[in-house]
């Protein structure tokens, strides 16, 4: 492809360097921060040649090129908008900065709650699973090893607050340390547990600020906002006091201030307002989700996924939170379930409907990633691309969650949801059932109603796109011709040996479980834009060569490698999601660009609970970017796998 002419288009695209703040890149995406989404002519974007993908996501606008093409276009962009090179972080600062307050606010929400989603599902999961058995072995309850289990199922309740505010502390660069005292503080057993105050003969109280008021000693069980503002302030605090304390008496000043100073106004104003502010947002939810006939929740399933698409989702975790805090209960992941599966339906219609090839490959993987609770593949690959099937989905969620509502559905943790909530709503199985089915025919009627194959069949349909496809095969097969009357070398035979092989075989790059392509939590790899493959999740931090063959890139930020076979087959192996943010950090790269390789062969190391520990999600994908010159690429195994077992198989050459 023309490379400086691809980038002249984007430019021109977006609208040129006045729109332009900063561009990065990735191993897959162009990463540009634009002014005015508005100037921006997506559907232009979408049509230039070599682009897979476009979309918006985190302030910034993507565009998805695939390996070994980004850097090459990139080159270009930045000689043609004369806009110096960022890095990832500096292009990941210019797209907060342009975000609004509220947007920014709701992003925090998520990276402080994400990180702790795994002892919340442990724990809900387990939690459930005690309760299913009780009422098929109502003994068990009194035997000694469902008291030990019972206690391990509200661990991460009980001390929820801890866990927040050292999630806290990292998001807003305080100690973790201090932000777990923060957080002990606020559920001290001096203070009378929160959920004990209604069986309370009297509650404790004690005068503050010099007799001004007298406040409840009560700890703050079941809240979780006023943890995070008061997490904030102490961070703030513990910053400037980095800032003007002498190095020489900073290790003993600055803890001591910042916990007596942040401790006191947590307990004497922060708490006592900001819960009173959670209780009123969490007491309107309910009421909002009880109202009579399940009114109020069809409401919450039919804008749930216009949230998604503004990005504002992430809210949804610190709610369910203290639902679960304060009622034990989750009923807003039913909810949420039926949104999701009705986009997933939305989907599923329109890949049974569509005769284009292409959306039908995008549209049947996303729609099975929904079913799963991974809903951006559908979402931002294909409903939101036709409008139609999205709203479809919206109808359909506002019809399963109106049934969530109406039968008081409910869960017993959060961050799961889709068919892996049958897991977390043990105590109500069958309405949970009658929810996901609701949703899901109601949807794909809406879908298969409402969409007709020629919507969208302008420029990537069956119009300028047709024709530009068409243009493209007369001039390969154009070229073939020639090749095969002129060219009869040693180069010409070789090429005719790999496209008379009939398979080509990819082996794990890694130990760990295999999962197919649509689990992975990143709507490219999931949507298969990218090509077709497979993912890993790995238990060992190490990238070992998955055949015989050369090493066409290593990215400077270390996460990504490109490979090609002796026989042809390109692949991308990217280890971890969105790991470029991590600038090379834990990775160490043990081959270079060119370097020729043997199967099984070390090729990169990396920290798995670094990487983790970072708040990133070590999930791999493993991609055969040349998926199109293949008649079938086929994933073997998945399950618990080894470096060096077959995983993928290549099937005839084109």
């Amino acid at each position: 492809m023309d490379y400086a002419k691809a980038a002249r288009e984007v430019y021109e695209n977006i609208g040129g360097k006045e729109n332009l703040v900063s561009a990065a890149h990735c191993a897959t995406r162009l990463r540009l921060v634009i002014a005015d989404n508005d100037k921006c002519n997506k559907e232009a974007v979408e049509n230039i040649d070599g682009v897979k993908g476009v979309f918006f996501a985190s302030g910034q606008l993507q565009i998805i090129f695939g390996t070994g093409t980004v850097n090459k276009v990139y080159d270009e962009f930045i000689k043609l908008s004369g806009i110096g090179e960022s890095s990832k972080e500096e292009v990941k600062q210019a797209a907060a900065a342009k975000q609004s307050v509220w947007k920014r606010a709701i992003k925090t929400l998520g990276d402080v709650f994400v990180p702790i989603i795994p002892a919340i599902v442990a724990s809900g999961l387990l939690m459930g699973l005690l309760e299913g058995l009780c009422k098929v072995y109502p003994d068990m309850a009194s035997s000694g090893t469902y008291t030990i289990f019972h206690l391990f199922s509200n661990a991460a309740f009980t001390f929820l607050p801890i866990l927040i505010a050292v999630s806290a502390a990292k998001v807003f660069g305080g100690n973790q340390f201090l932000g777990a005292v923060i957080g002990m503080i606020m559920i001290h057993p001096d203070l009378l547990n929160a959920w004990s105050v209604a069986g309370a003969e009297s509650i404790p109280t004690a005068s503050v600020w010099f007799g001004l008021y007298d406040i409840n000693l009560v700890g703050y069980q079941g809240h979780v906002i006023p943890v995070v503002i008061a997490v904030w302030i102490m961070s703030v605090l513990e910053k400037k006091l980095h800032k003007i304390v002498p190095e020489i008496i900073d290790l003993f000043v600055t803890p001591l201030v910042t916990v007596l100073v942040t401790g006191y106004l947590t307990l004497t104003i922060i708490g006592p307002v900001f819960s009173w502010i959670e209780n009123g947002v969490l007491q309107g939810v309910q009421y909002l989700i009880t109202i009579p006939f399940g009114i109020g929740a069809a409401i919450c399933g039919a804008l749930y996924a216009p949230t998604v698409v503004a990005g504002v989702h992430h809210m949804y975790n610190a709610l369910e939170a203290g639902l679960l805090s304060n009622t034990g209960v989750n009923t807003w992941m039913p909810i949420a379930t039926a949104a999701n599966v009705a986009q997933g339906a939305a989907a599923l219609a329109l890949a049974v409907k569509t005769r284009n090839a292409k959306t039908k490959s995008m549209a049947l993987p996303a729609s099975l990633s929904a079913f799963l609770g991974i809903t951006e593949p559908a979402i931002f690959g294909v409903n939101i691309r036709y409008m139609k099937p999205f709203v479809a989905g919206c109808i359909g969620g506002l019809a399963g969650a109106l049934v969530a509502g109406w039968t008081g559905v409910y869960a017993t943790a959060y961050g799961v949801t889709g068919l892996f909530g049958f897991l977390i709503t043990t105590n109500c199985t069958l309405q949970y059932a009658l929810v996901i089915l609701v949703a899901f025919a109601v949807a794909f009627v809406c879908s298969w109603v409402l969409f007709k194959d020629e919507d969208k069949q302008g420029s990537k349909g069956n119009g300028s796109g047709v024709k530009k496809i068409t243009e493209k095969k007369e001039e390969t097969e154009t070229t073939s011709a020639q090749t095969e009357n002129t060219d009869k070398t040693e180069k010409s035979e070789e090429t005719a040996e790999i496209t008379e092989a009939s398979e080509g075989k990819v082996y794990s790059p890694m130990t760990g479980e295999a999962i197919k392509l649509s689990q992975v939590k990143d709507e490219t790899f999931a949507s298969q834009v990218l090509g077709k493959g497979m993912a890993v999740i790995p238990s060992v931090g190490e990238i070992r060569a998955p055949f015989d063959g050369t090493v066409e890139t290593i990215f400077d930020t270390k996460h990504a490698l490109g490979l090609r076979s002796n026989d042809g087959v390109e692949l991308l192996i990217h280890v971890g999601i969105n790991t470029v943010e991590l600038n090379g950090k834990f990775y160490t790269a043990h081959v270079k660009d060119g370097d020729t390789i043997k199967k099984g062969q070390l090729l990169l190391a990396f920290d798995i609970d670094g990487i983790r520990g970072a708040g990133y999600d070590v999930t791999t994908p493993v991609i055969v970017t040349n998926s199109d010159d293949y008649e079938e690429i086929e994933q073997v195994m998945t399950g618990t796998v080894k470096a060096e077992r077959q995983v993928l198989a290549v099937k005839g050459r084109k």
